[in-house]
């Protein structure tokens, strides 16, 4: 009975130690490491080789927000760009006749002479990435980017794709694979570059918008100082900004006003007669342009440096956004 007791306990400690109390330690005092130990926990056998594993053309670093990057880049840093892509650097040089075989070319690499990051930037304005982050629970935890270089050793994203990664810009680590066949390039473009994933897969929301930093940033650009000096157009601004030029009472860029504003009963607050005919009414927030025959010449409105900036780059960014739809059609 008491060997049949001792077997038992030596089938138990070989199967889970330390199921019965204090677990068993070799001579060293070195606790034995039995087949749960080797199973269970992350770096057991399932979670460790079976569920996921390391890959080749990977590679893994905290992400930090680019504020200057478009929506469809990432920042990728040197020394992981160089690893990801090596195998193509490597065929450059080669194909450039900079190297005569691998070695060579594996040799140019760790020097880090100019022609390898030449190569590099080329090879990389051609081909995307994919970003990922740990849980992907939906669609849009993986997505693609194409990569430019950076300096530093964080990845960076634009902060308004943050969202769909469900991270945050503290800490958090996310995965870069490169797509290798041109089946999966192919589909990195057509399907998961992360400016055409805009809306929420699931209720289709919009997912990338603006929030914190951006919306007080806008706020404050587009609020109203009167104290401030006024300006014709954005050149006006900008030769201010070189010439510190002061202009005071001036009235802002052209544009569109409601025609049931104009033809209201609104009194001018000011007329200006000018000596070919053509006088100027004024108005609280606007200026309109009169020829003799009392027509409309043009409107200006009344507002600051940041509407005039701010209007410009949503104009810019509609044109390229339409320049963008006619090539793809």
């Amino acid at each position: 009975m008491c060997q049949e007791k001792l077997v038992q306990e030596a089938v138990d400690t070989l199967l889970d130690n330390g199921i019965h109390g204090q677990p068993m330690r070799d001579g060293h005092n070195k606790v034995y490491k039995s087949f749960s130990d080797i199973i269970e926990g992350k770096e057991g056998r399932f979670r460790e080789t079976l569920l996921g594993k390391r890959v080749d053309y990977s590679g893994r670093s905290v992400i930090v927000v680019g504020p200057s990057l478009s929506l469809h880049r990432c920042g990728l840093p040197r020394e992981i760009a160089i690893e990801l892509f090596q195998t193509f650097v490597i065929r450059g040089l080669i194909r450039q006749h900079v190297a005569s075989n691998i070695g060579v070319a594996k040799s140019k690499i760790r020097e880090k002479e100019p022609i390898v990051w030449e190569i590099l930037q080329e090879v990389m304005q051609g081909h995307p990435v994919l970003l990922n982050r740990a849980p992907t629970l939906h669609r849009l935890g993986i997505q693609a980017f194409q990569p430019i270089l950076v300096e530093g050793r964080a990845i960076c994203l634009h902060p308004l794709v943050r969202k769909g990664f469900n991270a945050d810009f503290d800490g958090d680590q996310m995965a870069v694979h490169v797509p290798l066949s041109l089946e999966a390039q192919a589909e990195a473009r057509l399907l998961m570059f992360s400016h055409m994933n805009l809306l929420s897969p699931a209720i289709g929301d919009p997912i990338s918008v603006p929030t914190q930093d951006m919306l007080i940033g806008l706020y404050v650009l587009t609020i109203g100082n009167r104290r401030e000096p006024y300006f014709c157009s954005s050149y006006d601004f900008g030769f201010l900004g070189e010439k510190k030029k002061i202009l005071d009472g001036l009235f802002g860029p052209r544009g569109g006003l409601d025609q049931r504003v104009i033809a209201s009963r609104e009194v001018p607050v000011e007329v200006q007669y000018e000596s070919l005919g053509t006088y100027h009414e004024i108005y609280g927030h606007y200026l309109i342009v009169r020829s003799v025959k009392k027509e409309i010449l043009c409107i200006y409105i009344r507002t600051t440096v940041g509407p005039i900036s701010f209007y410009r780059e949503i104009e810019e960014a509609i044109q390229g956004f339409c320049r963008a739809c006619s090539y793809g059609t």
